[in-house]
């Protein structure tokens, strides 16, 4: 039971997030610093799972991946009280109920405070719907289990992760046509705008072609893609009908920090490898990461490795590899060390070193020799870089 509970605690961490969220004010900050703190230091102390344990309770797994949907709207709907301009009957009961004056405390959240509970639940809306959308989308057999996934990526502006993700980046990763995959040198703030604009591009063109087979127009319903923009578009116009448009302006935000974590997480899991595009997907092809608490929070997500050389692969069959090239250290550190450009590039200077060494092949190294030519030889694509 222990290996069930392990992935249910992140649903643990984000209930009392909620109620740090909906205690407003200062509990914010002081939320969001207990979060951040936990799991850096849990990832630095806590070690690593190696463990391999066969969970055989499909339907408790099914359970705890469907719950993430009404958690996800559970964070959202606090979100949007922190700032709708009308009062509401339960939370006037449950201030009565706690003895805890919601309302007022509400009233007294600055902007400081409802700036950072955008970055707070944006972890909540990553750690929960995304993580658990992209374990759904993969299920291409099962058409409810990918509807339920685009509708949680679609919280976050991301329903077509689900046509990019899953037959694009899947098939091209650690390749120059590959979105997500950052080339060496590039800082991740300007991978982000490459990565927002190719994977949207990439799932745009899949889809045309696909209905083009079919011989379908694709100005309507039946593009996939045009169906998850939708989806985002009516769960604000339905947010903003109930809480009002400053709800739906804030909620929107918050599904934004989310989809900007997730671009931040693909250039962690892939930066500076590369691949022939005639050979086959391997582990040594995505940055793996065993620690403890990073892999219990995700869902297994961190065994990226495993994940990419066999996609299909449920979370709890991903094995830990530890022969695969390993991360600077679990998820929410390394996020840290990711958005400060000139620490990150000095920490993955030997580890890149180590993979040119001891996993690169002589294809491979003959493209990353090319890549640097080019790179010397455009002094104006390395400024932007």
């Amino acid at each position: 039971m222990l290996h069930y509970l392990k992935f249910f605690h992140y649903y643990l961490i984000v209930l009392i997030a909620c109620a740090c969220l909906l205690m407003a004010d200062t509990f914010i900050v002081v939320g969001f610093a207990i979060f951040i703190s936990f799991y850096v230091v849990g990832d630095a102390f806590l070690g690593d799972d190696l463990s391999s344990p066969a969970l055989k309770h499909k339907w408790l797994l099914n359970l705890m991946l469907y719950s993430a949907l009404p958690l996800s709207l559970l964070v959202l709907t606090i979100c949007a009280w922190l700032v709708t301009p009308s009062n509401w009957a339960i939370m006037t009961a449950l201030s009565q109920l706690s003895g805890y004056d919601l309302v007022a405390a509400k009233a007294n959240t600055g902007t400081l405070e409802l700036a950072l509970g955008v970055i707070f639940a944006g972890f909540m809306l990553s750690g929960v719907a995304t993580v658990v959308g992209h374990e759904l989308v993969h299920r291409v057999g099962k058409r409810f289990d990918v509807s339920l996934g685009r509708w949680l990526m679609s919280l976050s502006f991301d329903a077509n992760f689900s046509i990019e993700h899953v037959y694009h980046h899947h098939a091209k990763v650690a390749t120059t046509d590959d979105p997500v995959t950052a080339p060496r040198g590039r800082n991740v703030y300007v991978h982000i705008v490459y990565a927002l604009w190719g994977t949207n591009k990439s799932a745009w063109l899949i889809e045309k072609k696909r209905l083009s087979r079919k011989k379908q127009n694709i100005f309507t319903l039946n593009n996939i893609f045009i169906r998850g923009w939708l989806m985002t578009l009516s769960f604000l116009i339905i947010c903003a009908l109930i809480a009002g448009w400053q709800a739906a302006l804030y909620t929107a935000s918050v599904g934004i920090m989310a989809k900007l974590i997730l671009e931040v997480v693909n250039y962690m899991e892939h930066y500076g490898l590369v691949r022939h595009p005639r050979q086959a997907v391997k582990p040594k092809h995505s940055w793996n990461s065993n620690r403890k608490i990073s892999n219990w929070a995700m869902f297994n997500l961190p065994r990226h490795s495993h994940h990419h050389a066999q996609g299909a692969a449920p979370f709890e069959k991903l094995l830990p590899m530890p022969e695969a090239p390993e991360m600077i250290s679990g998820y929410i550190s390394t996020f840290g060390i990711t958005l400060i450009p000139p620490l990150w590039f000095a920490l993955m200077k030997p580890k890149l070193e180590e993979w040119d060494r001891v996993h690169a092949n002589a294809e491979e190294l003959a493209i990353l020799a090319s890549q640097q030519q080019a790179r010397a030889n455009n002094k104006f694509t390395a400024l932007f870089q």
